[in-house]
């Protein structure tokens, strides 16, 4: 169920941003080059996510499978920092990594780091 709310918050991500870069300008970079350039982008979009959700006033109100609808909510207001990460990705690692990127790895981990930050805030 949140596979899919997150697809569909994805599609409205890429609707509504379009193509930000000129991906078409692929340069050469090292792994190490391409890590430093996409981790502060991928940083930026999950501490914009962890603070969406732990400052919705549903949060910690209900629990479960709330954490996702939550982070689904979370997608309007981090346009701007999800969109740049997956630009980011697609400039460095070529076209279609990006989405690839936000669909697989970082929303497989994306919970469980909302839920870290968010005890980092409660601090």
């Amino acid at each position: 169920m949140i596979v899919a709310q997150i697809f569909n918050a994805t599609l409205l991500v890429a609707v509504a941003t379009g193509p930000a870069l000129d991906s078409g300008r692929q340069a050469s970079f090292s792994a190490q080059e391409k890590a430093a350039a996409t981790e502060p982008l991928v940083r930026s979009a999950t501490d914009c996510i962890v603070h969406a959700v732990v400052t919705d006033p549903r949060y910690g109100a209900q629990a479960g499978n709330a954490l996702g609808d939550l982070i689904v909510a979370s997608m309007r207001p981090c346009l701007t920092s999800v969109r740049a990460m997956i630009d980011a990705y697609d400039r460095y690692y070529g076209d279609g990594t990006g989405e690839a990127f936000f669909m697989g790895p970082y929303l497989d981990v994306l919970p469980k780091a909302v839920i870290a930050g968010a005890k980092d805030v409660a601090r």
